[in-house]
């Protein structure tokens, strides 16, 4: 019995650009008046792709096609391959921009767009996209034309995009302190309000410091201001916000172990709360606590003289954090999460 002969495997060609010296021949030939099927059969291509270059690279009826233009034009071409232009509709550039300038994120400005205007929407990743593709060599070259540097507003004021995962984890260490390990299951559920987390934001410029302080299930917000990093100035500021608030939110206080946070006794006496350390080298414990810091570095930077931080402009900003929508909140901002779970309204 014959055997059966194997079909060969069919071969995909694989399509090769034009070179400098093909748009050379293609540009003296067209000018000769050569036709492009003959200019196809010089060059060993297909008409379609001379006819095809002729018509995308070329300078129009008047210029003709010259080779240099033709090749500078599809190098360029070439370079933006792959990259999608976002943000087409002009209200939802100027809305993205504007939110932008206001200290959102993408993620706030995503969530909160179907809100305020029905049946517009667009993604985290479009805006991320659109702003760093706002440059040539996406965001290494200049700003292109009709766009501007949207990449000072955002967060961590990258240059380029960065990879997620690029930071090494940290050794864990244990002191008497209370740890993090005793504190209530509830508090890492984030559904029973009254859990807070705190931190210091200091200067190299001043004595002077920041205090931040945020509830983790509402996300608001509480700043205030320390003449310095003693242990009494830490208990001062956090007493003072924490009591302005009904005794039924101050449940717990989850702090680092810094030494200005060593008094902590006596906060749980003046508030009636319990509090617990994370494990030292160890901030995503208080992931929501060392975003708020970032948030704060976002208006004053390092470097800055808090003594020139007056509490209006403290206030203020703990005022426009408190109406930032949050993603976790379904677009709403931490004042309208506190109001509606509990009826208390902060007041600026």
């Amino acid at each position: 019995m014959a055997q059966k002969k194997r079909a060969r495997p069919r071969t995909v060609k694989r399509y090769k650009h034009l070179t400098v010296f093909e748009r050379s021949l293609i540009g003296q030939k067209y000018r000769e008046g050569v036709h492009e099927d003959q200019i196809a059969k010089l060059i060993k291509r297909d008409r379609t792709t001379v006819i095809r270059e002729i018509a995308r690279n070329g300078s129009g009826p008047q210029l003709g096609y010259r080779p240099e233009f033709a090749h500078t034009k599809a190098l360029k071409r070439r370079g933006k391959r792959g990259v999608r232009p976002r943000l087409k509709s002009a209200f939802i550039r100027a809305y993205v921009a504007g939110k932008l300038k206001e200290g959102w994120s993408p993620e706030q400005v995503s969530i909160r767009l179907p809100i305020d205007h029905k049946g517009k929407t667009i993604s985290p990743e479009a805006i991320y996209q659109y702003i760093y593709t706002s440059f040539a060599n996406i965001g290494t070259g200049k700003v292109r034309a009709g766009h501007e540097d949207l990449r000072v507003y955002l967060a961590r004021r990258h240059k380029r995009r960065e990879k997620k995962g690029s930071r090494a984890t940290q050794k864990l260490y244990q002191t008497p302190l209370p740890s993090i390990e005793d504190r209530p299951k509830v508090v890492d559920r984030r559904k029973q309000l009254g859990h807070w987390e705190d931190d210091t934001i200091v200067s190299r410029q001043s004595t002077d410091r920041l205090k931040s302080i945020n509830e983790r299930v509402s996300g608001v917000v509480l700043l205030g201001k320390m003449t310095d990093g003693s242990v009494a100035e830490s208990n001062r500021v956090v007493v003072e916000r924490l009591s302005q608030l009904p005794n039924d939110l101050c449940k717990t206080l989850t702090r680092d172990r810094g030494t200005e946070n060593l008094g902590y006794k006596d906060i749980e006496a003046a508030l009636n709360l319990t509090c617990y350390f994370a494990h030292a080298y160890c901030s995503q414990e208080r992931g929501s606590n060392e975003n708020l810091n970032g948030l704060v570095r976002r208006v004053y930077p390092k470097k800055t003289d808090f003594r020139n931080v007056s509490d209006a402009a403290l206030r203020q900003l703990e005022h426009r954090l408190n109406s930032r929508p949050r993603k976790r909140l379904g677009g709403k901002t931490p004042l309208e999460v506190l109001f509606e779970r509990t009826g208390c309204a902060l007041t600026y």
